[in-house]
């Protein structure tokens, strides 16, 4: 969970994260989801991570049928090239 989400898939493709995914080379944004508060987001991300592989597979190709990388479409490469944030 994050409230920089372009920021943050930035830190894990550049392996600035530590954990499963520089551990896995996992840096690929197949899915998100916006909230509009802290708590809705952690309700939702802790309903998520109870959910089994195939549900979480089928909601991902709901979306994105072809496991497109979506991190193009909210990245801003000033920003991220900068650090610039809001």
């Amino acid at each position: 969970m994050t409230d920089i989400l372009a920021r943050r898939i930035f830190e894990h493709k550049s392996g600035l994260v530590e954990g499963f995914s520089k551990r896995y080379n996992v840096n690929k944004l197949v899915y998100y989801e916006s909230q509009t508060d802290l708590e809705s987001a952690i309700k939702r991300e802790k309903q998520l991570k109870n959910w089994h592989r195939q549900w979480k597979i089928n909601l991902i190709e709901e979306k994105n049928k072809d496991w497109k990388d979506l991190y193009s479409e909210i990245a801003d490469p000033v920003k991220i090239l900068y650090k610039v944030w809001p």
